[in-house]
């Protein structure tokens, strides 16, 4: 088994089924409201099922795009029955989904340290996700280590110390007003000094001065790469997918500021918006690696979009 392959298993199905819950109860109203009393898909049902998709915050874009697919296979195929819809609509979301190789915690990491920079503003659940990452990897026999670079509130240090408390894994950290770069400097000179194989550094998440974010990340990474020349190698963007098109916006700002390597969508198991999910991946081209449906240190999987689209149109009895 390689560093990116991970089955995904029952337990894994279950909580991605039970956190999707409400965005399913949400789509599948409206899907089916589309197709109610109709027996091919015509263009009264296409303006349906659109509206089902914006609903859901699939977004605007990829909402045409998913439309667009689906308008050219009617016309391809001259008929189509709306018993086919879910199957092709399936096919399709599963096909605008950016996804990278499937990602196992337990296999050999292809750098030691495996250094993965933590970005997002505050309040989507940045810090408990570094705390999750570190017990995932903890759990599959890896050494850890955290660095609490989000220097300007000693919220974010004190709740990443009980996250390392929690977890059992040490934990860089300086005063509160420290040099974030300073603190990545030492975490990373701390880790190759311990021998450790996994380093988990969290930044702060402020957004109101983009070209300040992208100084204070390049400062970091210049810091991180005093040590280990080829780090980070994952700028991790974590955003809250409770709050819909906003966390279009906040992913839109900090691409622009820093070179986001993967995704990380939280909070999915409290909102009707899971699918901006589809609508994150499609538009920055970003693979989702992680996504969030619950607050146990477990609800943190790995994404695989077959079973994430699966997983939309499996809605559970109550």
């Amino acid at each position: 088994m390689g560093f990116f392959n991970k089955l995904f298993g029952k337990q894994e199905k279950e909580s991605l089924d039970e956190g999707l819950q409400k965005t399913k109860e949400n789509f599948f109203s409206k899907v089916s409201k589309a197709i109610a009393g109709k027996s091919t898909v015509d263009e009264e049902v296409l303006d349906e099922l659109e509206e089902a998709l914006v609903g859901a915050d699939v977004g605007i874009e990829t909402t045409v795009a998913i439309i667009d697919r689906i308008e050219k296979r009617v016309a391809r195929d001259k008929y189509m029955s709306t018993s086919e819809l879910n199957g092709i609509l399936q096919e399709e979301m599963k096909e605008l989904l950016v996804e990278g190789p499937s990602y196992d915690f337990t296999s050999d990491l292809p750098h030691k340290p495996y250094v993965i920079l933590v970005v997002g503003v505050n309040g989507v659940g940045k810090t408990t996700t570094i705390g999750k990452l570190s017990y995932n990897f903890t759990k599959a026999g890896k050494s850890v280590l955290l660095g609490a670079a989000d220097t300007f509130r000693a919220a974010a240090v004190e709740q990443l110390t009980i996250w390392s408390e929690r977890t059992g894994v040490p934990i860089v950290k300086q005063a509160m007003g420290s040099d974030p770069a300073a603190v990545a400097f030492d975490t990373v000179q701390s880790a190759v000094s311990r021998g450790t194989e996994v380093v988990l550094i969290d930044t702060a998440g402020r957004l109101h001065n983009k070209a300040h974010l992208m100084d204070e990340l390049s400062k970091i990474k210049r810091s991180i790469q005093k040590f280990i020349p080829d780090a980070p190698h994952e700028v991790l963007l974590v955003l809250d997918g409770s709050t819909g098109q906003n966390a279009l916006e906040q992913a839109r700002q900090f691409t622009a500021a820093t070179n986001v390597t993967a995704l990380a969508i939280t909070k999915l198991d409290g909102t009707a918006k899971g699918g901006v999910v589809l609508a994150i991946a499609n538009q920055f081209k970003i693979p989702v690696k992680f996504i969030g449906v619950g607050e146990k240190m477990e609800d943190l999987l790995v994404f695989n979009k077959h079973e994430f689209v699966d997983s939309l149109f499996n809605l559970q009895e109550k």
